[in-house]
């Protein structure tokens, strides 16, 4: 896939390439997420109270940190009716005690299980448009409660999934571009499985420093800027280090051969490095389209003479 071109028949700038293959995106990244990912406790639950909870807990706060408080908080206060119960100001000492940054959030989320149990009977509403009526819950936070509680958000567009978008299918930086690429690349029906994966992929392989063959990206083959060696973002204004990494030649040899589909090792390498040969020859070749096939990317054919890469469609 390239980034095709940059804008509609009436002039409008397009969120995702003319030939981006959405069936094999999606099925690529939910096999990823599912083969592996982050086991946050959260994600082993649907219960929307739990939920909102970590979405609020993880604003502006480091994942890893989240974990114990979020376990704690749950254990004081395990229903929404307990929350509600609760004196406030032990909700306050209880975020200033985990360092879970700033108070307000606090005392917004206590507001808002007063809310559900008053207005709702105890039962949270289940779409984003009902859930953002609840106090200090935002468009983003809503969206993911609703995803990842009750399967009925839209995709989720956080500063990660900007990022992958951008990086993966050339999005430009606009707001309502990125929500277009989010929502035309999530299926239908699926989003807690989707937002979770898509989340993953931009916390785990496509950070602010990119860990593309590291990570295993399961978008590799069809990534704009894996494919270039660009690896700029709206939150990365600078290129990461690239140059010379062996990251570098693995998008080499993809982009080769997304030219010519398939390469005997001999026309392959100069395609690769200009100074192929010595040290960097074929058998550095040959292991670079080792890793290749073993991720899925790249067949190797060799009939005793010749030694062939092709590009797997």
């Amino acid at each position: 896939m390239t980034a095709g071109d940059s804008s509609e028949p009436d002039g409008r700038v397009k969120p995702l390439p003319a030939d981006v293959d959405l069936d094999a995106v999606r099925d690529a990244l939910i096999s990823w997420y599912e083969a592996d990912h982050r086991a946050f406790p959260w994600r082993r639950t649907d219960d929307p109270y739990e939920i909102l909870v970590s979405e609020v807990m993880s604003q502006q706060t480091q994942l890893d940190r989240v974990v114990s408080a979020w376990e704690a908080f749950c254990e004081r206060w395990p229903t929404v009716e307990e929350l509600a119960d609760a004196d406030r100001a032990e909700v306050v000492a209880f975020w200033t005690d985990h360092s879970l940054g700033y108070n307000n959030r606090a005392k917004y989320l206590h507001e808002a299980a007063n809310q559900v149990v008053d207005d709702y009977g105890g039962e949270f509403p289940e779409s984003p448009e009902a859930l953002s009526e609840l106090m200090g819950v935002g468009p983003y936070t809503a969206n993911a409660v609703a995803s990842f509680a009750f399967n009925s958000g839209n995709a989720v567009v956080d500063t990660n999934v900007k990022r992958v978008c951008h990086r993966a299918f050339a999005t430009p930086d606009d707001d309502r571009l990125f929500e277009e690429a989010a929502q035309t690349l999530m299926l239908e029906g699926e989003s807690s499985v989707w937002n979770n994966a898509i989340m993953e992929l931009g916390g785990v392989a496509c950070g602010k420093k990119p860990r593309c063959d590291e990570a295993g990206c399961p978008w590799r083959e069809w990534c704009h800027a894996y494919q270039t060696g660009d690896f700029t973002a709206p939150d990365v204004p600078e290129q990461p280090t690239f140059e010379g990494s062996r990251r570098q030649f693995r998008g080499r040899v993809v982009r080769a051969l997304s030219e010519f589909d398939e390469l005997p090792l001999a026309k392959l390498g100069p395609r690769v490095r200009v100074d192929y040969g010595g040290e960097h020859g074929e058998a550095w070749l040959r292991e670079l389209a080792a890793d290749l096939d073993d991720d899925g990317l790249v067949a190797i054919d060799d009939d005793g003479e010749e030694t062939v890469v092709r590009l797997r469609r």
